[in-house]
């Protein structure tokens, strides 16, 4: 059986890949001329940025300064760049 601290972990992990997962597929399937409509870094950038972040962050330890930055750069991608692109849909 698991301890408390164990679930725990896991269950943050669980939800940070579903976030990137998230973020990459919702990067994937915007037009690249909204990316630029919205003066934010191409699609191709995006999608790159929020792909190496989902295999950093999963491959590194969360709490890594690397495994962090890629969080953070999904992150900026919710609070960014997201509604700047739904606001031109």
């Amino acid at each position: 059986m698991l301890g408390a601290s164990t679930m725990f972990w896991r269950l943050l992990w669980l939800a940070v890949l579903g976030i990137q997962v998230y973020a990459l597929v919702d990067a994937a399937v915007r037009p690249a001329a909204a990316y630029e409509a919205a003066n934010r870094w191409t699609k191709v950038g995006w999608v790159t940025v929020l792909a190496l972040s989902l295999v950093i962050g999963q491959a590194l330890s969360l709490f890594s300064f690397i495994g962090l930055a890629a969080l953070v750069a999904t992150i900026v991608y919710f609070v960014d760049v997201r509604p700047a692109l739904q606001r031109l849909s």
